[in-house]
């Protein structure tokens, strides 16, 4: 009897340090990409007002959780505006420098998570990737 008690407690006391340990260790994040159909073409800035220049991107966006990818798709319409909005504001300069897409990079992933903040409530946007970036 006194065996089987003293089992009883120690498989007790393992089950309730393996659930600690567990508690402590920190969810995997079950990132998600959201990706434009079709390219994102849109206009910017040229030196000379005889020329028009364009780009051509494809974009992914890393969402935090795949639970926003619904949210994500219902405001599109949204952040694309805010995506051509952000490439309009450039000059050929910026546009074309490796340094310049790293900068604009930056601008739409802040500018994209302080708008579905307001939005939403919720950090959605974990970061923006160029996939393709065409300029001319």
């Amino acid at each position: 009897m006194k065996k089987a008690l003293i089992y009883f407690v120690f498989l007790v006391l393992s089950q309730n340090l393996w659930a600690q340990e567990q508690s402590k260790t920190p969810m995997k994040a079950s990132y998600a990409y959201f990706g434009f159909d079709p390219d994102i073409v849109t206009n910017y800035v040229t030196p000379t007002t005889e020329e028009l220049g364009y780009v051509r991107v494809t974009m992914e966006l890393m969402i935090m959780d795949k639970k926003y990818l619904d949210v994500v798709t219902h405001h599109e319409p949204l952040i694309l505006d805010k995506i051509v909005a952000a490439f309009g504001r450039e000059n050929a300069e910026t546009i074309k420098s490796l340094t310049g897409r790293e900068e604009i990079r930056l601008k739409i992933l802040n500018q994209l998570r302080d708008t579905l903040k307001k939005e939403t409530g919720q950090d959605i946007v974990k970061d923006v990737l160029f996939t393709k970036y065409l300029y001319h």
